[in-house]
C-alpha cells in the first residue's frame, strides 16, 4: 500500500504538517497537499491520487462542495474521499455522506485510527477488484450464489436484507445514510421510507444472531455500518 499517493486538502497548517507526519510514519511517502478547495481539485485532477483527506471547513471553496466536485466527475468519483471535520453536527456529516464520501473523521483525531481507516479503504478497493465471495469476520458472502453463511452455517435472507448486507460487507466501517441504502438498493425515487430501513436493519440482526448484533452497528441521527471492529480486522 505504500506506493499509494494521498491528497490532503486542509486549510491548517499545522494539520497538514500533523497528516503528514502520520502518513509517512505509516509509509505512505507520495503526499500532495493543498489549503484551499480550488488548489485540493486542481491537484486531484492532475494527479489522480489515491486517496483524499478532506476537511470540511475550507476558505472560499467549503468541503461539501469539493466533495461534491470531486464525485460528480468521471475521473475522481471513485476516488475514496475521508472527510476531517470539527464540526459535531450531525446534519454535516450526513451531507457529506450522502455526497459521496466513504468515511468520516472528527478533530481532534486518533493517528492511529486515521492510518487504519485509511488502509481499510484501499483494502476495500482491492477486495471489490477480486472475487465475488466477500469474507468479513467470519460472514461469508457469495454474491453469484446469494448465499449467505456464518462459521459454515447458511443464513436465509429476504432480496433486500442480502442486498443490504452485501452493500455493508462490501465497505466495512463506512457509514451509510437511510437515503444511500434506499437509493443503492432500490435505485433513485423509489417510495420507500427511512422507518422501512430500520425494521430490515432490526430483521437482518435477528436473522444475523450474534453476529448481527455485534456487527452491524447504528450512527445515531446518520445511519449504519459495519463495526470497526470489522473494518481494522
Amino acid at each position: 500500500m505504500t506506493n499509494k499517493t494521498i491528497l490532503i486538502i486542509d486549510d491548517e497548517e499545522p494539520i497538514r504538517e500533523l497528516l503528514k507526519l502520520t502518513l509517512q510514519s505509516a509509509g505512505f511517502d507520495s503526499i500532495l497537499e493543498a489549503s484551499n478547495g480550488e488548489d485540493g481539485l486542481a491537484l486531484a485532477t492532475r494527479y489522480m491520487p489515491d486517496l483524499i483527506l478532506l476537511d470540511l471547513m475550507l476558505p472560499g471553496m467549503d468541503g461539501l462542495s469539493v466533495c461534491r466536485r470531486l464525485k460528480s466527475s468521471p475521473d475522481t468519483r471513485m476516488t475514496p474521499i475521508i472527510m476531517l471535520t470539527a464540526k459535531s453536527d450531525e446534519s454535516d456529516i450526513v451531507v457529506g455522506l450522502e455526497m459521496g464520501a466513504n468515511d468520516y473523521i472528527t478533530k481532534p483525531f486518533s493517528r492511529k485510527v486515521l492510518t487504519a481507516r485509511i488502509r481499510a479503504q484501499f483494502r476495500i478497493a482491492e477486495q471489490q477488484d477480486q472475487s465475488s465471495v466477500l469474507q468479513v469476520a467470519g460472514l461469508s458472502i457469495n454474491r453469484d450464489q446469494r448465499r449467505v453463511s456464518i462459521s459454515g452455517e447458511s443464513v436465509s435472507l429476504t432480496f433486500s436484507e442480502f442486498e443490504i448486507l452485501v452493500l455493508f460487507a462490501a465497505h466495512p466501517g463506512r457509514v451509510f445514510t437511510r437515503g444511500q441504502i434506499i437509493r443503492r438498493i432500490k435505485g433513485e425515487d423509489y417510495p420507500v421510507t427511512d422507518r422501512a430501513v430500520d425494521v430490515q436493519i432490526v430483521n437482518l440482526r435477528r436473522k444475523l444472531g450474534e453476529w448481527g448484533a455485534a456487527h452491524i452497528e447504528t450512527i445515531r441521527g446518520i445511519g449504519y455500518r459495519l463495526t470497526q471492529e470489522s473494518m481494522v480486522r
